[in-house]
């Protein structure tokens, strides 16, 4: 009796030596390019005159009010899309009504839209030419060029990223937990605090963490939408760009680099949490059961 043959191998890409250390090598040198390059010299100009220099166009009044408007920004906009994702998901994920499959869409909507065209859509909404201008320059209420319609264009363009890490991972853990403790007598309340809210923790602050990142770092919708004006309405990107075309490159760099460094500690916090459990990876596959088979 013949022994048993092996099945066949069947060859991979990148099974070879050669293909192997190739694709390594290229992927290394496009990082080092696109990446590593940019935030050396980021680094080595923002620090090109001295330390003394830099400290000096950090502490500027301009810069300064930059930062204290990036931080109040995200302090209004981060708690709100916080709520909101979690609200959302777990409306998604615990129960079915009308149009659930279209308010997930919705959620997704700003990553469809460039940044720039929703800040365009606000001008035509609160703009003084726009749907509710008049009203709203009636009533002395300024929401355009002002903190409201910067608050507002960050909270369109992150609206999804609390949402969407927990839609997925709410889906995956399914609805039993909530439904035995509401059969026990917990309220709803107590459910998502004893129940739900440990479950998702990890994946809830690590959306926090990329939705605190991208209220700092957006650009596009808040330049339309604040006017860029200097010392008053200036976010920190939109400094450096100001800075930039001043051809004061010290302080431009010097403010590029503190967008830098939280790039990094982001980057930092989000490998943290991923071991913890948290991303896109670390999560289990939904698997629908399968549905009951009547017995004859």
């Amino acid at each position: 009796m013949s022994a048993p043959t092996s099945p066949r191998r069947t060859a991979r890409i990148g099974d070879s030596p050669a293909v192997r250390r190739t694709l390594v090598a290229a992927v290394l040198l496009v990082s080092a390019i696109v990446i590593v390059a940019p935030l050396a010299v980021i680094a080595v100009q923002a620090f090109s005159r001295g330390v003394d220099a830099y400290l000096a166009a950090i502490a500027h009044p301009d810069t300064l009010h930059a930062i204290g408007l990036t931080l109040v920004t995200a302090l209004i906009a981060v708690p709100v899309n916080t709520l909101f994702g979690v609200a959302a998901a777990w409306a998604i994920t615990k129960f079915d009504f009308p149009g659930r499959r279209l308010l997930i869409v919705l959620i997704e909507i700003p990553f469809s839209i460039s940044p720039i065209v929703a800040g365009v859509a606000y001008l035509f909404v609160y703009g003084l030419q726009g749907l509710f201008g008049e009203w709203l320059s009636a009533h002395d209420i300024k929401i355009l060029f002002a903190l409201p319609g910067i608050v507002l264009a960050s909270l369109f363009v992150t609206a999804p990223f609390v949402a969407r890490e927990l839609i997925p991972l709410m889906q995956a853990q399914g609805r039993d937990l909530e439904e035995a403790a509401a059969s026990l007598g917990a309220s709803g309340w107590r459910t998502f605090l004893t129940v739900t809210l440990p479950n998702i923790r990890w994946a809830l602050l690590y959306g926090v963490v990329l939705c605190n990142a991208r209220v700092m770092g957006e650009f596009g919708a808040v330049s339309v939408v604040s006017g860029n004006i200097r010392g008053q309405t200036n976010t920190l990107p939109l400094h450096v760009e100001l800075l930039y075309h001043d051809y004061q490159t010290a302080g431009a760099f010097a403010a590029a680099s503190i967008l830098a460094g939280l790039a990094v500690v982001t980057l930092v916090v989000k490998v943290a949490l991923e071991k913890r459990g948290a991303g896109r990876r670390n999560r289990p596959a939904f698997v629908a059961e399968p549905p009951l088979k009547e017995t004859p």
